[in-house]
C-alpha cells in the first residue's frame, strides 16, 4: 500500500505530519474501523472549518458578552480579531500562502457584492463602526474568506479527485452568471432558475473523489455543494441571531432565514469553488 501523500503545498502545513500519523494507523477491522473513520472524517472536517468555526465563535461570543462601553466597537474588534486569525494561521503554517491570495480574491468578491446589496436594502449592519466602507463593516469579507478557506483546505485535506469534470471555461462562465445575477436581478428578470438548471447540467456526470483514510470514496459533486451550502446557511443563522447583521423582518426579533438564502448560498459557493481551482488543480483518480 502506498503511502498516503497530498499536494506539494500541503507538506508545508503543520497539520500534514499530524494527517500522516492518523492515516498511517491501522484500527483493524469491522466496527472499529468504521468508528475509527468517522472520528477522522470529523476531525479533518474540523481542521478545514477552522477558519469559519473560530470566527463564527467570535460573532457569537461578541454578541454575549461584548461589553457595550467598550472603547472599541463591537464589529471593529472582529475586524481586528478575523485578520489576527489569518495572520496567525500563516505564521504557524495552518494555510498556505497560495490559499490565502484565493481567500483574499473572495474576500473582494464578497465585498463588492456587500456593498450592492447593503444599498439595495438586501440586508444591515445595525451596529456602528469605524473600519467601514459605507454601510459595510470590515469584518463582512472575512464571513466570505471563510468560505472559501474551507473550500480550499477541505480540497488540499481530503485530496480532491473529480471524474466527468466540466471543462474550466465553461465553470468560469457559469460563475460569472451568477455573480452577475446577484447585481441585476434587482433590475431586470431573476435567472437563478436557470441557473440552477445549468449547474445540474454542467456538473450532473461529476464525481468528487475524497480520501479520508486510505483509500478515494466519491459521491456526486452536486450533492457535496449542497451539503457545504446548507451548512453556510446554518452557520448563517447563527450569525444573524448575533445581530452580526439583519435581514428584514429581523429588525425587532430575529426569526430563522429564509430558505431561499440557501438557493443563494448554493449560488455563491459555487462561485467560491471555480475560484479555489487557481491554486487547487481538478485532477482525475489515480
Amino acid at each position: 500500500m502506498s503511502t498516503p501523500s497530498g499536494p506539494a503545498s500541503a507538506r508545508h502545513t503543520r497539520f500534514e505530519a499530524v494527517r500522516v500519523r492518523l492515516e498511517a494507523f491501522d484500527p483493524g477491522t469491522g466496527w472499529r474501523l468504521w468508528l475509527y473513520e468517522f472520528l477522522l472524517f470529523g476531525f479533518k472536517q474540523g481542521w478545514a472549518c477552522l477558519f469559519g468555526g473560530l470566527l463564527l465563535a467570535l460573532l457569537l461570543g461578541t454578541h454575549l458578552f461584548y461589553p457595550d462601553s467598550a472603547p472599541l466597537h463591537r464589529y471593529d474588534f472582529l475586524t481586528l480579531a478575523a485578520i489576527a486569525i489569518q495572520a496567525g494561521m500563516l505564521a504557524f503554517r495552518l494555510e498556505t500562502w497560495r490559499e490565502a491570495r484565493v481567500i483574499l480574491i473572495f474576500h473582494v468578491v464578497g465585498t463588492v457584492m456587500e456593498l450592492f446589496k447593503t444599498q439595495a436594502g438586501s440586508w444591515i449592519y445595525p451596529e456602528a463602526s469605524v473600519l467601514h466602507i459605507g454601510a459595510v463593516p470590515l469584518f463582512s469579507g472575512f464571513m466570505y474568506a471563510a468560505v472559501g478557506s474551507y473550500i480550499a483546505r477541505v480540497w488540499r485535506i481530503f485530496d480532491f479527485r473529480f471524474t466527468a469534470y466540466p471543462p474550466a471555461w465553461m465553470t468560469w462562465a457559469l460563475a460569472a452568471a451568477i455573480y452577475v445575477n446577484f447585481f441585476t436581478h434587482h433590475y431586470v428578470w431573476d435567472i437563478r432558475w436557470g441557473l440552477f438548471a445549468a449547474t445540474a447540467a454542467i456538473f450532473w456526470r461529476t464525481r468528487v473523489h475524497f480520501r479520508n483514510w486510505r483509500v478515494h470514496r466519491w459521491m456526486p459533486l452536486l450533492v457535496g455543494f449542497g451539503l457545504v451550502a446548507l451548512f453556510i446557511w446554518f452557520a448563517e443563522n447563527i450569525g444573524t441571531f448575533a445581530q452580526a447583521w439583519s435581514y428584514p423582518g429581523q429588525e425587532q426579533e430575529w426569526r430563522m432565514v429564509s430558505l431561499a438564502k440557501y438557493g443563494s448560498w448554493y449560488l455563491l459557493m459555487l462561485i467560491s469553488f471555480v475560484l479555489v481551482t487557481l491554486v487547487q488543480p481538478v485532477r482525475a483518480p489515480d
